[in-house]
């Protein structure tokens, strides 16, 4: 369709969607006579999307539903357990009718799988656009195939300078929009999820099998809080939303796998333990705008926690690993860093009384990686991109 904007919800987890359907009722709301259509993988993500969007936009929208057929989705079941395959056979599934958009948004990069490279080169083809779900702070966030895009729209100018600094896309590619997922949430919002009047810490980790703190140190952390010393303290688990979604995790980018920790049914009995694997209030910023300190390694949800700036509390397990390529995290200059669960949990008491030192730094560095105008709402900026991209010659 010449005149269609296609956003592509193309996961199994929500975490993805808020980056972009934000966008896609502002673009709705512009009435520019393109039409917004929401390409939803699985019933679960056309809800969210649908919340999101609210009651007018959610009927003014087109849906377009890329589910797999029944039995291609039971045959990639347990392949999908060790890699995204669903994801994959999706795209290709509906590759023609993607391809058929004038614009394509997409927070992953896999959509480029199924571009029409023909059409493509020879201007007749749907242009891809790019809106990252993380911070770019990892070395993914850089990878060669993103150059691939006709446009990345950036929260900030931390991104948008490391794009063109690695050689990864030229300067007329990329727009510094903001943050759209601010636009979607309450900043403001903080509840009480405790019986207690406690500090809250949130510890927040990844999934990646190389990078995560939760496979070797998690379990001991949480083991603290049980302690006379830290029952003075709740705790709240929200890991990225991946993590409890399979028990074997494979890196592809670091060749490495490992088997996930299970939860231990003594931290369920604990009132000052909050456990949460797979909920909504993963991805809604619930956590992080509730908790008084963030225990994290690498997820990019250190920069919601930020949007007020608190105490940080990081474990470095992969810096000194031969295998990694990532050196030091961004993030980490703004808040503490330890090695293990011993080193972390000795800083905690005395974590809120050293915050003030480095409160010029976390809003420095949340500065340079979200951009914020007043007035002009990251949502709104990232739709006038891609109105213009939509008319590009």
């Amino acid at each position: 369709m010449a005149d269609e904007v296609l956003f592509l919800f193309n996961h199994d987890a929500p975490h993805q969607v808020a980056h972009i359907a934000g966008i896609a009722r502002a673009l709705y709301e512009s009435r520019t006579g393109l039409t917004v259509t929401c390409a939803t993988a699985t019933p679960a993500i056309r809800d969210r999307v649908a919340a999101i969007l609210g009651a007018e936009a959610g009927r003014g929208v087109t849906w377009l539903d890329i589910g797999l057929p029944g039995w291609l989705e039971t045959a990639l079941a347990l392949p999908n357990k060790v890699a995204p395959v669903r994801r994959l056979m999706r795209l290709r599934h509906h590759a023609g009718r993607i391809n058929a958009a004038r614009v394509v948004v997409s927070a992953e990069r896999t959509c480029l799988s199924i571009r029409d490279e023909v059409a493509h080169r020879a201007g007749r083809g749907a242009r891809f656009a790019y809106v990252p779900h993380g911070s770019g702070d990892r070395m993914v966030s850089f990878h060669p195939d993103k150059g691939g895009f006709d446009r990345i729209l950036v929260s900030g100018a931390k991104t948008a300078r490391e794009l063109v600094a690695r050689g990864v896309a030229a300067p007329e590619k990329i727009r510094v929009v903001g943050y759209p997922k601010f636009d979607t949430i309450d900043l403001s919002r903080r509840e009480r999820l405790f019986e207690n009047d406690n500090p809250v810490f949130v510890y927040n980790p990844h999934f990646d099998p190389l990078l995560s703190s939760w496979y070797d140190h998690g379990p001991a952390l949480l083991d603290w809080f049980l302690t006379r010393e830290g029952q003075a303290f709740n705790i709240i688990f929200a890991p990225h939303i991946m993590l409890f979604k399979k028990k074997l995790h494979v890196s592809l980018e670091y060749r490495t796998a490992r088997l996930r920790p299970d939860l231990a049914p003594r931290w369920d009995e604990a009132a000052n333990i909050l456990i949460d694997t797979g909920s909504t209030r993963l991805v809604d910023m619930t956590y992080t705008l509730s908790a008084d300190g963030y225990i994290g390694d690498v997820s990019s949800q250190i920069y919601e926690f930020l949007v007020h700036p608190r105490p940080l509390l990081f474990l470095d397990v992969f810096s000194d690993d031969p295998r990694s390529r990532e050196g030091r995290y961004p993030a980490w200059d703004a808040g503490e860093v330890a090695r293990d669960a011993a080193g972390l949990t000795a800083l905690i008491p005395g974590a809120q009384a050293r915050q003030e030192a480095l409160r010029p730094v976390q809003e420095a560095i949340f500065a340079d990686t979200v951009s914020y105008e007043s007035g002009h709402p990251a949502t709104q900026r990232a739709a006038e991109a891609l109105v213009e991209l939509a008319g590009a010659a």
